[in-house]
């Protein structure tokens, strides 16, 4: 009996499995095709190659199969925008714009000379006093002895004694030993031929002569003028770099050289080559810093001229001196006056010293003009020197 029921319960067992299955087998697909479509799967248009569950529409049918979209193209970066080119001031008036920032660094020595002189009594050691002032702010041993010796005449047969007479006396000798009769006008016109001048910047490291050279630069464009600028400069890639900064912002060809090291007497005639071709009106070439102690550094300098001077005339050789330096900057000057016809001077740093005395010690020394003056640094911070203007910034007239 118990063996029947067993047979039955597995009987029953087995029915059911049965019918579960052929239900599973037969019936539930055509529910589905019926129900709800399948979820396929898609990459959004907004990310690509990112895929998403998206359930179609009733219309999907009409529309075709979901596909997987393919990933955009990358997109190219857009070009570095060119550098905007400024238009720098003329040169005109700069001096005179920066004499406050001048006199600032200038006027102790102003108001020491006006306050020995103004004393009742002008004895011999007041005059000392007043010469040792004038050699304190490097004008020189000789030169303040000759402004001393004149300064005394003309105090004993005019009597002068006011204020504004002695700053007015004080104010001429000054103007006379810088000597307003020089040309400091530094000479740019194109050749005929439409062969560019040349200009040729020397000077030791540490003067500031690459930054003077794409300041100079700035004058010229300020004035109207087209410049090529040689970066001749080949020991240092930072000086060829920099100097190109200077140009792109006026809108200035570099020429350099392609390795660091090449022949710096190469680059600056290919300087002058391509300067005559584009027709520019000066090109300013870079020189590497030299040290005045170095005979075979100064014998390269000096093959740099002569190359140049294959193909065009050296109209400007100007010799770049840190104000500060003081008598250890005359030093360098005659060597490299030895070495290169200095036809003038760019005192730099001259508004950070109260030794503007320089001016006077440097001409006396080489016979050439201060040209240029930088006063600070900013971009246009370089300015056209004029001897009245940089004695009033003196006095604080």
């Amino acid at each position: 009996m118990e063996t029947v029921i067993l047979i039955v319960v597995l009987a029953v067992f087995f029915v059911a499995v049965v019918a579960e299955m052929s239900w599973l087998l037969l019936v539930r697909p055509r529910r589905l095709r019926r129900g709800a479509p399948p979820v396929e799967v898609v990459s959004p248009p907004e990310a690509p190659g990112e895929p998403e569950l998206r359930v179609p529409g009733r219309d999907a049918a009409e529309s075709g199969p979901a596909v997987i979209a393919p990933p955009a193209p990358p997109r190219e970066s857009a070009p570095a925008p060119a550098p905007e080119i400024e238009k720098p001031p003329p040169s005109a008036g700069r001096l005179v714009r920066l004499r406050d920032r001048l006199a600032r660094s200038q006027s102790s020595v102003g108001s020491v000379l006006l306050g020995l002189l103004s004393r009742d009594r002008l004895d011999d050691d007041t005059w000392d006093e007043i010469e040792e002032v004038l050699i304190t702010a490097d004008v020189g041993v000789v030169p303040a002895r000759q402004i001393v010796d004149d300064l005394r005449t003309k105090v004993k047969v005019l009597g002068v004694r006011g204020i504004d007479e002695v700053r007015a006396l004080l104010r001429a000798e000054l103007i006379e030993q810088i000597g307003p009769e020089m040309d400091r006008s530094v000479h740019t016109q194109r050749h005929d031929g439409g062969v560019p001048a040349v200009v040729l910047m020397v000077g030791v490291n540490g003067t500031g002569k690459t930054t003077t050279c794409g300041k100079l630069a700035r004058v010229l464009v300020g004035d109207g003028e087209t410049v090529l600028l040689g970066a001749a400069d080949t020991f240092r890639a930072a000086a060829a770099d920099q100097l190109q900064t200077w140009g792109e912002r006026v809108g200035a060809r570099t020429v350099r050289a392609d390795r660091e090291g090449a022949d710096p007497a190469s680059v600056a005639f290919d300087s002058v080559k391509e300067g005559t071709e584009l027709g520019v009106d000066v090109v300013l070439v870079d020189t590497a810093g030299r040290l005045h102690t170095k005979t075979g550094l100064m014998d390269e300098l000096g093959k740099v001229k002569r190359v140049i001077e294959k193909r065009t005339p050296v109209d400007e050789v100007l010799l770049v001196l840190d104000a500060t330096t003081g008598q250890n900057g005359l030093r360098q000057a005659r060597v490299f006056a030895e070495v290169v016809d200095i036809t003038g001077i760019v005192l730099t740093k001259l508004d950070g010293t109260a030794k503007g005395g320089i001016v006077i010690a440097v001409q006396r020394e080489l016979g050439v003009p201060v040209k240029l003056v930088g006063l600070g640094e900013g971009p246009d911070d370089l300015a056209p020197f004029d001897p009245a203007t940089f004695v009033d910034a003196i006095l604080a007239a």
